[in-house]
């Protein structure tokens, strides 16, 4: 069916179906046919579409007050939200500052940590050290933090390039290093950097606890995360955990994905599942330690018109207690190990799947040419886009990144809602392996009919 022209653009000219509805896992555009959301949009739906509950919850606010300028007033949903978030931060996270999305989180994240030092007498401190690959957003501060070529060398000359320092990417060694041995290694490069900059003018490090789009739900091993802290601490660095894509629950067990290894962080951005979709909603959590020196200063010099919107933290709100009364924390850490189980299985039959990984329901699949050296495929065959694009048309959305820089290599994201039930499960799977077929009998790639 011909659309009419669109007067809308994004990152291409690639035009989709029309929207008609959402629920549960699946979405149905408006000639009737059914999707399994399979990466959740873009890791945001994790209650899955069209909650009554929220939506309710969001209707009763709507009759209220849509819109309150924080200036003006104090508003009771901001209030409830922020205080029900830090019941599940770190020991001493017990301030919260909203914003609207995941850029804007991590954007706030880093001028509180330099706002911080100015306050304490620290103005030299003002690089933040991250990873590559990583990627953090698309605002030029946080894009300055991204490590990810491909995105930040169009604007180089509008911002500051902040050091980086290799993402734990264990599975590409060919060596005979322990985990333990391999975790303490890769962390490590954060002391050669921060004694390479001058330990004087760093401010942070900042990761993602697990991997997003950059890495693929990559997981370091997990002394990993303790020796970051140490480092940290034996600098005055301040440690920024990017939650944006596997907090919320999306990891399983805990509400942030940092959790699972306790090394706490003194600032976490957070967006995406906070509201799952529902509203733009993202959050920076930080410390009344660090707040009150620069509140005492004059104040936060930073700020967002949507920011504490009482409509997007109702439906802030409601999500967090559809994620309790749901127990997906729980669901989601089972289900997580059930589908991950599964994709490790199709390793057995497709010799060019080279790593599965990821923790609950953030789980990445990445294609080799030779697992015993793990070579990318091939560029020009376009796999992280085609095998998407296949996918969709056999009614499945998954989400795929370039796994090395942006360049080479092709990884897929599989993160369904965490409120996928097991037969789900087995209809995910189910198209995802023929798609693999497909992909792999028109390549001439090698696997197990």
């Amino acid at each position: 069916m011909t659309q009419p022209e669109s007067h809308l653009f994004y990152q291409s000219r690639l035009r989709r179906p029309l929207v008609d509805r959402a629920e549960g896992i699946y979405i149905w555009d408006r000639s009737g046919k059914r999707y399994i959301d399979g990466s959740s949009g873009a890791m945001i739906s994790n209650i899955g579409h069209s909650n009554p509950k929220v939506l309710e919850a969001m209707r009763k606010q709507m009759e209220k007050a849509t819109f309150a300028y924080r200036l003006h007033f104090e508003n009771e949903p901001a209030e409830t939200l922020a205080r029900r978030l830090v019941e599940y931060m770190p020991e001493g996270l017990d301030k919260v500052f909203f914003v609207s999305g995941g850029s804007e989180a991590v954007e706030s994240c880093l001028k509180m940590a330099r706002q911080y030092a100015l306050a304490i007498g620290e103005p030299h401190r003002y690089k933040t050290i991250s990873r590559f690959p990583s990627y953090h957003g698309s605002t030029l501060g946080a894009l300055a933090a991204t490590g990810m070529a491909l995105m930040s060398a169009p604007f180089d000359p509008m911002l500051k390039q902040m050091p980086k320092i290799p993402a734990p990417t264990v599975y590409l060694d060919h060596n005979q290093r322990t985990p333990e041995e391999a975790g303490l290694y890769y962390a490590d490069f954060l002391e050669e950097e921060i004694l390479r900059q001058g330990p004087e003018t760093v401010l942070a490090f900042i990761m993602e606890p697990v991997g997003g789009a950059s890495t693929g739900a990559l997981v370091a091993p997990d002394c990993y995360y303790g020796r970051i802290r140490e480092i940290c601490d034996r600098y005055g660095v301040l440690l920024i955990y990017d939650e944006v894509m596997c907090g919320a629950g999306r990891t399983g067990r805990y509400y942030l994905g940092g959790s699972h290894w306790k090394a706490e962080p003194d600032l976490i951005a957070l967006s995406k599942g906070i509201a799952s979709g529902y509203s733009p909603l993202g959050a920076m959590v930080t410390s009344g330690k660090m707040v009150d020196p620069v509140l005492d200063s004059g104040g936060f010099i930073h700020g967002f018109s949507y920011a504490g919107n009482p409509l997007a933290c109702a439906a802030g709100l409601a999500v967090l207690e559809e994620i309790e009364r749901q127990n997906l924390l729980t669901q989601a850490e089972q289900k997580g190990n059930l589908l991950k189980g599964h994709l490790e299985d199709l390793m057995q039959r497709f010799p060019f799947i080279g790593d599965v990984r990821g923790k609950g329901l953030l789980l990445a699949v990445e294609f080799v040419a030779d697992r015993k050296t793990m070579e990318p495929l091939p560029p020009e065959l376009n796999a992280h886009n085609e095998l998407v694009e296949m996918a969709y048309e056999r009614g499945l959305i998954i989400y795929s990144r370039r796994t090395r820089g942006g360049r080479i290599g092709d990884h897929f994201l599989i993160c369904p809602p965490l409120i996928i039930e097991e037969e789900q499960i087995d209809e995910l799977l189910g198209i995802f392996t023929d798609t693999l077929e497909e992909f792999a009998q028109k390549h001439k790639l090698k696997y197990n009919s």
